[in-house]
């Protein structure tokens, strides 16, 4: 056969194949990659990844071609049928025989066919669905089961809609064509004709008659089928993430089914705000803490309670920011590399009135002196009043301003008066 041993006179099945067939097959680059044997376990080739991708991801200061190669030897040595091409015929075999191709694709780009395929049947329309997914659930994983109701191909006439295979005629409505031409007036002395799907035969072309339609579907060529998807969330999908069920979709007679499309909807959690592979957090410390030092618990997505201290003698500022290495989202398809966890800091300060005039005399003491005033005789002290930033440019001037106005318009006023009685 021509897949097993190749053709009679030619090694390998080409001419020219006994010259390929002579040099020996690499197939231990990639386990020398991960630094492992040819005969390293799953369990192996996983954790010698885990250690060098987190050692050379380019976040962390490695090489983005070292990261590529080694992701690369993963991604084949890690899937049972990659590997096994590997193994029996390096990289080559992989690119050849991992892509999917069939056999007469194959045969047919050898011998001419520049892998041109005959038009096949129209597919249906996809069926999208949104699926709402908790930030837990992209951080974690999570398999969700979700039931859908399609149309299927009626088992009992196979589809054709009637008892017996004879008994479909032709549509006389639409005379088979499955579409109608109509004409409607779009605008007074205007009509506009267009292609319409015919309402008797739903466009197949074919009519029944009622005495020979199918018990099961009544002649409608489907029937309804209840069917339970198991949607895998996996770790680190974003936003808008598609997950597809190829030909999950309604089937229609003559027609490849759509498929079932679930789009990821992220939900906001009340303690993390995603970007990217990044996560953001708010900490609101007191500033006692901000001054002396401070740690606090942090509980991540998966439960792990995180303990984070400020280094000593480090103060923190209002709107400071700190990041966490390490404790982001995962990354989609490569779980063990992860994105930081950015801690932005809110200062707590004190109510008016409640230090003690003796502890405030003792803070001067301990923090750097305040800056001075220096003495001016033509200064003029005022006192501030607490105020809401809104109204900035929204109000007018109090006292003698709004008395000057009211003044100013009775003067205008009596002038006028004035002026009339001399007139």
């Amino acid at each position: 056969m021509f897949f097993g041993g190749g053709f009679d006179g030619f090694p390998g099945g080409f001419p020219g194949g006994a010259g390929r067939g002579s040099q020996k097959v690499d197939n231990t680059s990639l386990y020398k990659v991960l630094g492992l044997e040819s005969n390293a376990s799953d369990s192996e080739i996983k954790k010698a990844y885990k250690k060098l991708a987190i050692k050379h991801h380019p976040d962390k200061g490695g090489d983005e071609a070292t990261f590529k190669e080694i992701t690369r030897a993963y991604e084949i040595l890690s899937d049972e049928n990659k590997r096994k091409l590997y193994d029996e015929g390096g990289e080559e075999a992989v690119e050849s025989g991992g892509g999917g191709g069939d056999a007469h694709d194959i045969f047919s780009a050898f011998f001419g066919g520049g892998g041109r395929r005959q038009r096949g049947p129209q597919k249906g329309e996809d069926l999208v669905h949104p699926i709402q997914v908790d930030l837990e659930n992209l951080y974690n994983g999570k398999t969700v089961k979700l039931a859908l109701t399609r149309d299927i191909i009626c088992t009992a006439c196979n589809g054709s809609g009637s008892k017996n295979p004879n008994a479909n005629t032709t549509c006389q409505s639409c005379d088979g064509h499955g579409v109608k031409l109509v004409v409607r007036q779009i605008a007074p002395g205007m009509i506009q004709q267009m292609q319409a799907r015919c309402p008797d035969c739903e466009g197949s072309g074919t009519s029944i008659k009622p005495k020979d339609k199918c018990t099961e579907c009544s002649g409608k060529k489907t029937t309804k089928e209840k069917k339970v998807l198991e949607v895998q969330i996996d770790k680190g999908m974003k936003h808008n993430q598609k997950i597809t069920f190829a030909g999950e979709a309604d089937q229609k007679p003559g027609m490849l089914p759509g498929d079932v499309v679930f789009v990821v909807q992220q939900k906001e959690h009340p303690k993390f705000i995603r970007k990217g592979d990044d996560l953001l957090m708010q900490q609101r410390i007191k500033l006692v803490e901000a001054l002396c030092g401070c740690h606090f618990v942090v509980e991540h997505l998966d439960k792990r309670k995180l303990i984070v201290k400020t280094k000593e003698g480090e103060l923190i500022r209002p709107g400071d920011v700190k990041t966490i290495e390490d404790e982001g989202m995962p990354m989609h398809k490569n779980p063990f590399v992860k994105g930081k966890l950015y801690v932005k800091f809110e200062i707590e300060f004190p109510e008016n009135g409640s230090i003690a005039p003796e502890d405030v005399k003792a803070l001067i003491g301990a923090l750097p002196p305040a800056q001075g005033v220096p003495p001016h005789n033509e200064a003029e002290e005022v006192v501030m009043h607490d105020a809401d930033i809104q109204n900035l440019g929204k109000g007018t001037g109090h006292g003698r301003s709004g008395a000057y106005d009211e003044d100013d318009d009775e003067d205008m006023r009596g002038g006028q008066r004035v002026q009339c009685a001399h007139q």
